[in-house]
């Protein structure tokens, strides 16, 4: 049986809240137009090129400005309310110092554009505990893309085998366990430290 000595996070939905509908709750009062207005935020092509670090956060405003009809400022208080809704989830992140007391390696891989990254850095206290940071808008990669996952473990020189990948979306679990790695869906702190317990004992 193999070993595992390292855990690889997300950060949106895992170790910080991501709430988009809260986000497009704000900006667009009528609820029977929230589902369009998050597509065309969200959902849209922009916000992974932007994920991606391919396109700037001003490129990016001008876009949503253009495609919306916001008013620039509205566009840019939409991406504003995104750093500041990356709050931190205060019992992974437990489970993170607990995880790093028994002697496992923490990793952080996520889809995040560098300037929401850059200001997340100055608010939160848990990035010692990670050995090894990958972002997307930095490296110009994406999950659930192989490449991604790979470069982390060449990076770091870590096994996939003896490596579990945590995640809150489906499809990056999929892409991880392509490249070898063990996934946990994750739902909460609690349901993930049992299922990662099953692994570790």
């Amino acid at each position: 049986m193999t070993v595992v000595r390292n855990v690889i996070f997300d950060l949106g939905g895992v170790v910080l809240d991501w709430n988009p509908d809260q986000i497009v709750a704000r900006f667009q009062p009528q609820a029977e137009l929230r589902s369009s207005f998050k597509q065309d935020i969200f959902g849209h092509p922009d916000w992974q090129l932007f994920d991606r670090g391919t396109l700037t956060e001003l490129e990016l405003i001008d876009r949503i400005e253009t495609r919306t009809g916001l008013a620039k400022s509205q566009a840019s208080s939409v991406v504003d309310s995104v750093r500041e809704s990356l709050v931190e989830k205060s019992e992974t992140v437990q489970l993170m110092r607990r995880l790093h007391a028994r002697g496992l390696a923490l990793f952080c891989l996520s889809n995040m554009p560098s300037s929401v990254y850059a200001h997340l850095r100055e608010q939160h206290g848990f990035w010692d505990l990670f050995t090894g940071i990958v972002i997307s808008g930095e490296v110009k990669m994406l999950k659930p893309e192989a490449a991604v996952f790979d470069y982390l473990l060449q990076k770091f020189a870590i096994s996939a085998a003896q490596s579990v990948f945590i995640d809150d979306l489906k499809a990056n679990i999929e892409g991880a366990r392509a490249v070898g790695l063990t996934g946990i869906l994750f739902r909460d702190a609690r349901q993930c430290e049992q299922e990662l317990n099953r692994l570790l004992t």
